[in-house]
């Protein structure tokens, strides 16, 4: 209640503030009809009371650019990695655990969107390991991949991988995806490592994230995998 009054009471300052603008840009030699801004706000006032859906719809699109902005905000760190073009029409911002079984339910799904969309979509993948120390190790090694350029891979494979990956299944994984699993052991220790992590947990914590699968979809939080929600949301997206 206390954010839809704030949002309420910024929306009744932009309308004022902008019949005032518009006053004080005329010139010194003001004209007998100027009206006080007394006036200018009475007026506002009366017309919202009578429209009382505009103040809906100011709300509506206020919440929308915060979104937007909070959307880019998320997505324009370079050491996050991102499949699709950074100008797509629909940016989405997972965060995951690699031992979250609703977050490997919803690996395929998260890819169809990029390859299925001729590149009005992107994703980019944060690591937010919350559920054990081995996941942890996963994503110190997930993000570490990147320095041998087999994230995307690397990342579908412990996704895939039934029960908990220990330290053995990760770079036997490595291996497989053609790593080098002693300079991928190396670099997980990197201080790089350890900032990338905390960041992104910051990140989460800041923006209400609570548990894992969580979504931005252009900037717009949901949490947990509804898959047909989530949908709806792209769909309304690409097709405005």
């Amino acid at each position: 209640m206390l954010a839809k009054t704030l949002s309420v009471t910024t929306a009744l300052t932009v309308l004022v503030g902008l019949g005032a603008c518009n006053m004080s840009a005329q010139s010194n030699s003001v004209p007998e009809t100027a009206q006080s801004r007394e006036d200018v706000e009475a007026i506002v006032r009366a017309y919202l009371l009578e429209n009382p859906e505009i103040i809906m719809e100011a709300m509506l699109v206020l919440e929308e650019r915060e979104n937007a902005r909070l959307g880019e905000q998320l997505a324009s760190n370079d050491a996050d990695f991102s499949v699709g073009p950074a100008d797509a029409d629909v940016t989405i911002v997972e965060y995951f655990d690699y031992h979250c079984g609703y977050c490997r339910r919803s690996l395929d799904w998260v890819m169809d969107q990029v390859e299925n969309s001729d590149g009005r979509v992107r994703v980019v993948f944060k690591e937010l390991p919350i559920l054990s120390e081995q996941s942890v190790r996963a994503a110190r090694a997930a993000i570490a991949s990147q320095n041998q350029g087999e994230y995307l891979e690397f990342h579908q494979a412990m996704m895939r991988h039934s029960g908990q990956l220990s330290d053995d299944d990760i770079f036997e994984i490595a291996r497989d995806v053609g790593m080098n699993a002693t300079r991928l052991e190396r670099d997980m220790e990197s201080a790089e490592v350890d900032a990338h992590l905390a960041r992104v947990l910051g990140e989460a914590r800041e923006h209400g994230v609570t548990g894992t699968p969580a979504f931005f979809i252009n900037g717009e939080l949901y949490s947990g995998f509804a898959q047909r929600e989530l949908e709806q949301r792209i769909e309304s997206l690409l097709e405005g």
